[in-house]
């Protein structure tokens, strides 16, 4: 696991109180709400020095961890 996995998978269980593998299905087990969701982006902007527009912030780009971290990486 990379240290960014690592890292993500961390915040997401620090806000929504779940265990989660880079594989598991954030939005479809509903790990990840629009609560949540903005509350990672934050973290994920701060982290990575990143700035994720809103308009970004959708399923395909967020659904797992490995998701996010491909999407992280083209931001970079």
């Amino acid at each position: 696991m990379t240290e960014m996995e690592t890292f993500i998978i961390d915040k997401i269980e620090e806000i929504a109180f779940s265990r989660v593998q880079p594989a598991d299905s954030l939005w479809q087990e509903k790990v990840l709400d629009s609560i949540t969701i903005v509350e990672l982006v934050v973290e994920l902007e701060n982290e990575f020095n990143v700035s994720i527009p809103f308009n970004e912030i959708v399923e395909d780009n967020f659904e797992t961890v490995e998701r996010i971290v491909r999407y992280i990486n083209t931001l970079k």
